[in-house]
């Protein structure tokens, strides 16, 4: 015959067990759901990150995607193997592997911020220049294709020097 503690017991037990199968079940979060819990859109990365870091405390990170590629929102966009950062509250600061091409030129992109939620604008620090586009393109990520090994002349700022990159 089963006492009111043994059923308060099993009860116990039975909720224990589903609580932590959930959340043993539960994904790990994916750099898009890091993207997006910092005011972000997930379409700033392309699809593909095959690996990822990020320190919480600090917000800086490391993502690797599978081969450079480009995507193509309002402007080209050159992404590298390894792009890096610190990324905080709506924005990335310290940005390094991706590079934006305006008219015949490529500039590095430094920094990311997205406006006030009313304004539905995202912008990107090229060092010599801020490109406003609409927050709308960024919200998914996009598909990236492989990028075409050329020389590109990129402009860094703020030292004015060019570099070429293969």
């Amino acid at each position: 015959m089963s006492t009111p503690r043994d059923l308060s017991f099993l009860i116990t037990a039975l909720f224990s067990s589903t609580i932590f199968l959930q959340l043993y079940s539960l994904p790990d979060p994916s750099f898009y759901d890091f993207l997006r819990e910092s005011g972000l859109p997930a379409g700033i990365v392309p699809k593909g990150v095959t690996n990822f870091s990020i320190d919480v405390k600090t917000g800086r990170f490391t993502v690797a995607l599978p081969v450079p590629c480009d995507a193509k929102f309002e402007s080209q966009f050159h992404f590298d193997y390894n792009i890096t950062g610190v990324l905080s509250d709506g924005r990335i600061g310290n940005l390094s592997g991706v590079t934006q091409k305006e008219l015949f030129l490529w500039f590095a992109v430094k920094g990311i911020h997205v406006d006030p939620e009313s304004s539905g604008l995202i912008h990107f620090d090229v060092g010599v220049a801020d490109k406003q586009m609409s927050l709308s393109l960024f919200e998914s990520p996009r598909d990236c294709t492989a990028a075409v090994y050329e020389h590109r002349i990129i402009f860094v700022p703020p030292r004015n020097r060019w570099r070429v990159s293969s």
